[in-house]
């Protein structure tokens, strides 16, 4: 009996263990994507592995894990016995990414008037306030993290689960050029104008007006992206 207890309490710790791994595995990745992105560890940047671990009280072994994923996302280049550094974004990485997620999210905006429920539009209305007062409170973080938010919620809306994987695997590429465009605070002003507008045509359900909205956000922030990058910056 007891040999049979034993068993049993083996066999649930087993499978308790990765979820704790997994746990641990998505926060590395998710905090050090969030200092990448946020500009703390900027292009060209080596990354500071012994600092990091004991900035996260980790080991090494969870950190590379996560520079590899990161790696696979485009936002750190490994280098053999020279460690991991963040990449850069060069001018054409940028059209090219803003083009795409700009159809992307065109097509979303317009299957979303179709497909949302009432639902759906409330809770995007109120991830818009929240945002609202972030933005008045020059947070840019929290700002940023329900800009996002919205943005995703309207692609779930489309109620396209192909379109909402492709999405998915561009959205953490493009994630740090978008954070970046909202550095210029002339730019971040436009972006809260446009992001009135773009709910607005969503509470109306003018898909044609909704889809041209989002891609002309998203062409804006490529301009500003671009001369960010062409100052040097």
């Amino acid at each position: 009996m007891t040999n049979s207890i034993q068993t049993e309490t083996f066999q649930r710790n087993v499978h308790r263990a990765p979820i704790a791994r997994r746990a641990l595995h998505d926060e590395v990745i998710r905090r050090l994507r969030d200092l990448i992105v946020e500009g703390e560890l900027p292009p060209g940047a080596r990354i500071p592995e012994r600092e990091l671990c004991e900035r996260f009280g980790i080991s090494r072994t969870p950190l590379r894990e996560a520079l590899k994923v990161l790696a696979a996302e485009g936002l750190v280049d490994l280098h053999f016995n020279r460690g991991a550094v963040v990449s850069r974004l060069t001018l054409e990485a940028v059209d090219d990414m803003f083009q795409v997620m700009g159809a992307l999210e065109a097509l979303a905006g317009e299957s979303a008037c179709l497909r949302a429920s009432a639902g759906d539009i409330a809770a995007i209305e109120t991830l818009h306030g929240k945002m609202l007062i972030h933005y008045q409170r020059h947070e840019l973080s929290e700002y940023f993290r329900l800009n996002q938010l919205i943005h995703e919620s309207i692609i779930e809306a489309a109620g396209n689960p192909v379109l909402k994987n492709i999405y998915q695997g561009l959205s953490v590429r493009i994630r740090r050029a978008r954070y970046m465009a909202n550095l210029s605070r002339p730019r971040w002003d436009q972006a809260v104008a446009e992001h009135e507008e773009i709910l607005e045509a969503l509470r109306a359900r003018d898909g044609k007006r909704l889809s041209r909205l989002l891609k002309e956000h998203l062409l804006h922030k490529s301009d500003v992206v671009k001369a960010f990058l062409l100052a040097g910056n």
